[in-house]
């Protein structure tokens, strides 16, 4: 039988959890569900990759004029959803977002291979696209203008870091009885409890 979660501090164990994820799911065990908010105040959902960790926050990148970008500057909230399959395991997070610095999303973008950073500059993501032509002629142009491996970081482009006012982990137990643990933050640090299955 698995043993019920013990862990009194959210980050440590989610650090723990995701390094077991990384041993067995088979593909991207830091995508996570990111949940944002339309004008209209409807969710809006998308899987994104976790790039960054620390004890501030979840941290991923994107092209902030794309669809998500758009909804977290008029709404700067959002929720984090991962699920690992193989462990049986979900963690939940809710919070308010901020952009992360320019020299963050800078370093992280230095990682990124030569053709994802020049989809960087290729992509208006989230608009309209006539084919995928227009997508290569856009991919042909920024090779073009940035010939090189030095290719800078658009200025549209970059980090957000979720900073958790909850984190919610989950655990798969016999019979439906799960396990589930939540982290609130509050001014003292972070305070505890036990939700029924």
């Amino acid at each position: 039988m698995t043993a019920p979660i013990a862990a009194t501090e959210p980050f440590a164990l989610f650090r723990d959890w995701l390094r077991e994820a990384e041993a067995s799911e088979p593909n991207d065990p830091n995508a996570m569900t990111l949940a944002t908010t339309t004008p209209e105040g409807f969710p809006s959902a998308r899987i994104v990759l976790l790039k960054g960790l620390d004890e501030r926050g979840f941290v991923f990148f994107t092209n902030r004029q794309s669809r998500k970008g758009d909804e977290l500057a008029a709404n700067p909230r959002a929720a984090l959803i991962f699920h690992w399959k193989t462990q049986r395991r979900q963690v939940r997070v809710e919070g308010a977002v901020e952009q992360v610095t320019d020299a963050e999303s800078d370093a992280y973008y230095a990682t990124r291979p030569r053709l994802s950073r020049l989809g960087a500059w290729a992509s208006r993501q989230s608009r309209p696209l006539s084919g995928r032509a227009e997508l290569e002629a856009a991919l042909a142009e920024a090779e073009a203008r940035h010939p090189g491996d030095t290719i800078p970081r658009p200025p549209h482009w970059g980090g957000y870091r979720v900073l958790p006012a909850r984190i919610e982990f989950w655990q798969d137990m016999p019979f439906r009885l799960h396990d589930r643990r939540v982290f609130h933050a509050a001014p003292e640090g972070w305070r505890i409890e036990s939700l029924y299955p």
